[in-house]
């Protein structure tokens, strides 16, 4: 990026009074420096917003330095909302610098060209020239509401990113945005359980990540981003966590590792996470075609492991039968055909509605205790 603005629409689980937003430089060699943010409500349509867009302070200031490696919150800015609005967030950097991405936003974001300085105040959209299918800078929005009871954290890789979520099938139109299958499950949320028992989902999938470490056929790109090193920044920095839905294992599989480091890991990351007091419910590894009979071993290993009591022998607090929606009854290496986008692994939108109506809301609800 080189003086320019963005324009990324983040679409809420919930709404409040205020919200604040959490920039990153994760991956960034040099600081990071904007010089404007700002919220509005999206028009719906594009990069235009609803009304002007309201400006977003950091320590009272309306510029920020985010040093190399690192990520900043800003303070609460006043923007009422209200559940599955999509919120417009501008930023404008000044400098050349490489700016960290999530590649996989599965909707349009926006881009003012290099040199066109800030447009972070601009209602109208006709600045932002260039659209993208990623998330710059913008790593989490959080949303101010007293009556919600906490936040569920989906945690796992392109499973829970939303691959196939764009993916209505052959002949048909897509339709709409925000279908993943953690979507679904807010949207549930918000129809099915009572004004006292709502919360909040925050979406934390990672592409091509694995939940060990240790799998020596990893992407060296992904080195680091497995579910033990990213948790802290993931899911423990974030406000009001309660519960967390693990959706990880089939990459690890793939990468070459076993069930005994698999589980290591998941005994770590639950350990973690309940001595946070936060509570950890887990799908058994799902289908996909490529197992060797010796990942299926090891498949069957760690699924034993997740169902012993329903409480993965009394590490986490539920399980998740993600692995029985999704199973081909006929080849059960491969993902039931109305649900899959060809590739055996990803489910279709189809499949992403299956997966959230098999989640036992009273199951989940029983996490917030706040």
């Amino acid at each position: 990026m080189n003086d320019q603005s963005v324009r990324m629409i983040s679409h809420l689980s919930q709404g409040g009074d205020s919200l604040r937003i959490r920039l990153q430089n994760t991956f960034g060699e040099t600081p990071l420096t904007v010089t404007a943010a700002t919220v509005a409500h999206s028009d719906g349509t594009g990069a235009a917003t609803e009304g002007d867009p309201v400006p977003v302070t950091f320590a009272g200031s309306g510029t920020v330095v985010v040093p190399a490696g690192g990520e900043v919150w800003s303070d609460p800015a006043r923007l009422r909302t209200a559940a599955q609005d999509d919120v417009a967030v501008s930023v404008s950097v000044s400098g050349t610098v490489t700016a960290g991405i999530h590649n996989s936003a599965f909707r349009d974001n926006y881009l003012t060209p290099p040199g066109s300085g800030d447009h972070t105040a601009d209602a109208s959209g006709a600045a932002y020239t260039r659209t993208t299918g990623s998330t710059y800078l913008v790593s989490a929005v959080d949303v101010h509401n007293p009556r919600l009871r906490g936040t569920l954290v989906a945690y796992g890789s392109s499973v829970v990113d939303g691959t196939g979520s764009t993916d209505c099938g052959p002949g048909c139109q897509r339709p709409g945005e925000n279908l993943r299958w953690t979507d679904f499950v807010a949207r549930r949320i918000t129809e099915e359980l009572p004004a006292d028992r709502q919360f909040t989902v925050a979406n934390a999938g990672i592409g091509g990540t694995t939940s060990a470490a240790t799998c020596p056929r990893t992407d060296p790109s992904l080195r680091g981003l497995d579910a033990v090193s990213r948790l802290e920044r993931d899911v423990l920095a974030l406000h009001g966590v309660t519960g967390v839905l693990y959706y990880y294992g089939t990459n690890d599989l793939a990468a070459g590792c076993g069930a005994d480091q698999i589980l290591d890991s998941y005994r770590e990351v639950f350990r973690r996470l309940r001595a946070a007091g936060i509570k950890v419910y887990v799908t058994p590894i799902t289908p996909r075609p490529g197992y060797t009979d010796q990942n299926n071993r090891d498949r069957h290993a760690v699924g034993t492991f997740v169902s012993t009591w329903n409480t993965c022998a009394g590490t986490c607090d539920g399980v998740l039968p993600f692995d029985q929606v999704l199973r081909d009854p006929v080849k059960p290496n491969g993902i039931n055909p109305p649900y899959d986008t060809g590739d055996g692994v990803h489910a279709n939108i189809a499949g992403q509605e299956a997966l959230a109506d098999i989640v036992s809301l009273p199951m989940l609800a029983a996490s917030a205790s706040r």
